[in-house]
């Protein structure tokens, strides 16, 4: 390829080092964005080790990790009584069960918190900017929200059911 079509093509010099520039920041992004949730003071605090007795692995990964459990795995996912979700951390009541719907994700989906009961911050973690939901209490990741949900809010509170408990009604 001639200097000239390399200059002309998607690649150029300048766009590569733009591409590079923006993937090296990438790591730097995420880093802050999972500590805006867990920079905030909170009303429930404790140290790693008091959360990691208290949780499960998998609870301790999600909620003070914010990782991510595997689509449909959670039998929260198909829960259908009434009643309220709760943070599985602190028992926080985060949801109503009257909120839930069938979103198809794979994880059990609310159009609309309780008040006051959660908070957010934003995650770039994939690289793009999502908006992280966390509980208000403690400040343990619970998921993210997303602007395709249903009538009436068109919120999608798409959460992972490790991060919660149900209590029926």
């Amino acid at each position: 390829m001639s200097d000239a079509e390399w200059q002309n093509s998607a690649w150029s010099r300048r766009g590569f080092l733009v591409a590079l520039t923006a993937t090296a920041s990438l790591p730097a992004l995420a880093a802050c964005a999972s500590e805006e949730a867990q920079a905030r003071a909170f009303p429930i605090e404790r140290s790693e080790a008091e959360w990691r007795k208290r949780l499960t692995p998998a609870q301790f990964a999600v909620l003070r990790k914010q990782a991510t459990e595997r689509a449909f795995t959670s039998p929260l996912n198909d829960e259908k009584r009434k009643g309220t979700f709760v943070c599985a951390a602190d028992g926080n009541p985060l949801f109503s069960s009257a909120t839930k719907f069938e979103s198809g994700t794979g994880w059990p989906s609310f159009w609309q918190p309780l008040k006051g009961a959660i908070g957010t911050s934003t995650d770039y973690k994939l690289g793009y900017p999502r908006t992280e939901v966390h509980c208000a209490q403690c400040g343990g990741h619970l998921g993210h929200v997303f602007n395709d949900g249903p009538r009436p809010t068109g919120k999608r509170y798409c959460m992972n059911g490790v991060a919660m408990l149900f209590r029926p009604a």
